[in-house]
C-alpha cells in the first residue's frame, strides 16, 4: 500500500531545501566517487584476487574518514568453519546529549562480472548512458555505500547541532552468503549496537516511487545428487534398458511444480495477502520474461513475487554440448534455490524438502540431498517510529507517497542482526529499480532516483537528530 504523510519537513525542524541543494552541489563528485568504487573488482570469491578485495575495502574506508566519521577500521573475524572473513568498514560517531545511534549497513563487494560479452559496456568501468550509471556494483550495493556517505555530508553541512549516533557498517562479503557475519557481530557487538539499524541493499517500486521494503522472503537451498551407473557407459551399447542421471534428474525436478507452476513440495507455507498487485505487463517487462511463455502459480503476481515459495534450479553438472559425447552419464548433481514465505521455518522447510525428494518413484536410482544454506524471511512493522520517519522522507525526498513492498529475494542476514539487536528497529532501503538488472550484465543505477534516495536518507537522519524516536 501507499502511505500518506501530510506532515511537511518544517513539521520536524528539517530545511528540505538546505540538504537538497547541498546534495546538487556535491554530486557530480558523488557520481564520480561512485565510478571510482566500481573501478575496483572486490569480489569475496576464493576464485578471484583477494588483493582487490582489500583494495576496495581500503578506498571505502578513506571516504568515511573523509566524511567526518571516527574511528574507522577494516576489521576481519573467521568463519565458523576458520577461514578469515571479508574486510568489513566499521566507523563510529558516538551519540550527544542522549540522542541515538543509527547504524547504515551496506556492502562494498559485488557479484562475479559473468560473460562479458552479455555487457554492453566494460564491467568494472562506470558508463553513464540516458541518466543511468552501468557497471558492475554501480547499483548492488555501492551505490548504498554512496548514499550512507553523501547523506552524512550533507546534514553534517547543514544541521546545527548534530548530534545523531551514526555507525557505518560497510560488509566486504555479502555477495558470497555472509560467512562470517554473525561472528562478527558477536565480535564486536559493543561499536555494532544501535537504536535503528538502515539495510541499503533493496529496490524501489520504480523509476520516479519510492519504497520500504516491508517484507523479505527467506531461503533454502541444497544440493541434490542422482546416481544411476558406477561409471560412464558407450550410450549406443547400453541405452535403452538404463535410463541416465541428467533424465531422471529431470523427472525428479519436474515433481517440484504443478501443472499451474505452484511450489508442489507439502508441508511448505503460502500466503495471500499482498494489498497491492504488480501488473503483469509491468512484470514481464521488468523481467524480461519472453512474450511466449505463461506465468507459472496461481493468485496475485506480488503474492507470488513476496509471500509464496518460489522454487529455482540454478546450477547442473553435465557436460557441456561443446564436449559431449556418445556416453550415458552415471550421476549427475543439481542445485535449488527455495524462497520461503514469511512465517516459514527454514529447518521445516528444508526437511520439507528432503522428505518430497526421497518420496519420489526414480526407478531406484541412488538419491541424495544436502541442504547448504538457509535464512529466515524479515517483515517490518510499519506502525513504528524509524519506519513511519523513512516513509516520511522517502515520500518527501521523491515528492510522491512512499510504497511498501516486499522483496521476492532474502537477506538472510537480517534475521543474525534481529537476533543480537533485537530492541533495534530494522529499515530495509535501496537504490535499485526493476531495471537496475543486480547480478546480471548490464547492472545499472538510475541517477535521478540514486540523487533522491541520498536525500530520502539525509532527511532521515535529520529527523532522527532533531526529534529522537
Amino acid at each position: 500500500m501507499t502511505t500518506k504523510n501530510t506532515a511537511n519537513s518544517a513539521s520536524f525542524g528539517v530545511d528540505r531545501e538546505a540538504l537538497s541543494s547541498h546534495i546538487d552541489t556535491d554530486f557530480t563528485r558523488i557520481v564520480e566517487e561512485l565510478s571510482n568504487l566500481v573501478a575496483i573488482p572486490g569480489i569475496a570469491w576464493e576464485s578471484f584476487d583477494a588483493h582487490q578485495l582489500d583494495r576496495s575495502a581500503e578506498a571505502v574506508a578513506q571516504l568515511v574518514r573523509d566524511a567526518g566519521m571516527e574511528h574507522v577500521d577494516i576489521l576481519r573475524v573467521p568463519t565458523d568453519s576458520g577461514a578469515m572473513g571479508g574486510p568489513a568498514i566499521v566507523a563510529n560517531r558516538p551519540a550527544r546529549d542522549g540522542k541515538p545511534t543509527i547504524l547504515l549497513y551496506a556492502h562494498h563487494d559485488v557479484q562475479p562480472p559473468g560473460d562479458e560479452e552479455l555487457w554492453n559496456t566494460k564491467p568494472f568501468e562506470a558508463t553513464e548512458i540516458d541518466g543511468r550509471l552501468f557497471g558492475r556494483g554501480a547499483a548492488d550495493d555501492k551505490a548504498g555505500i554512496m548514499v550512507h556517505i553523501a547523506a552524512l555530508r550533507a546534514v553534517l553541512a547543514k544541521v546545527e547541532e548534530f548530534g545523531l549516533g551514526v555507525t557505518f557498517f560497510l560488509e566486504g562479503e555479502e555477495e558470497a552468503g555472509s560467512p562470517s557475519f554473525r561472528n562478527f557481530l558477536e565480535t564486536h557487538r559493543d561499536r555494532l549496537e544501535a537504536d535503528v539499524i538502515v539495510v541499503a541493499d533493496s529496490s524501489n517500486w520504480k523509476v520516479g516511487v519510492p519504497a520500504l521494503t516491508t517484507s523479505l522472503r527467506g531461503m533454502a537451498g541444497g544440493v541434490v545428487e542422482v546416481r544411476v551407473l558406477d561409471h560412464a557407459v558407450h550410450s549406443g551399447m547400453f541405452g535403452g534398458p538404463v535410463l541416465d542421471a541428467p533424465t531422471i534428474a529431470a523427472r525428479l525436478i519436474s515433481t517440484f511444480h504443478d501443472e499451474q507452476g505452484n511450489v508442489a513440495i507439502a508441508g511448505l507455507v503460502s500466503n495471500d495477502h499482498a494489498e497491492i498487485d504488480y501488473p503483469e505487463a509491468d512484470f514481464r517487462t521488468d523481467s524480461s520474461v519472453l512474450d511466449s511463455v505463461q506465468l507459472a502459480g496461481t493468485g496475485k503476481i506480488s503474492d507470488r513475487l513476496w509471500n509464496k515459495p518460489a522454487l529455482s534450479i540454478i546450477g547442473m553438472d553435465v557436460p557441456t554440448v561443446a564436449v559431449s559425447s556418445n556416453t550415458m552419464i552415471p550421476a549427475t548433481r543439481f542445485k535449488l534455490s527455495l524462497r520461503l514465505a514469511p512465517g516459514q521455518d527454514p529447518a521445516e522447510a528444508v526437511e520439507a524438502v528432503r522428505v518430497h525428494i526421497l518420496a519420489q518413484d526414480l526407478r531406484g536410482a541412488q538419491v541424495t540431498f544436502e541442504s547448504d544454506e538457509s535464512g529466515q524471511a524479515f517483515a517490518t512493522d510499519t506502525s513504528a517510529a524509524a519506519a513511519q520517519a523513512s516513509l516520511w522522507a522517502l515520500g518527501e525526498a521523491w515528492g510522491v507517497p512512499a510504497v511498501e513492498t516486499g522483496i521476492g529475494g532474502s537477506i538472510p542476514f537480517i534475521s543474525d542482526l534481529l537476533e543480537v539487536f533485537p530492541a533495534a528497529q530494522i529499515l530495509v532501503t535501496g537504490v535499485e529499480d526493476p531495471d537496475s538488472r543486480a547480478h546480471s550484465a548490464n547492472e545499472s543505477l538510475h541517477l535521478g532516483d540514486f540523487r533522491h534516495a541520498i536525500l530520502a536518507e539525509a532527511l532521515l537522519l535529520a529527523r532522527l537528530n532533531n526529534h529522537g524516536l
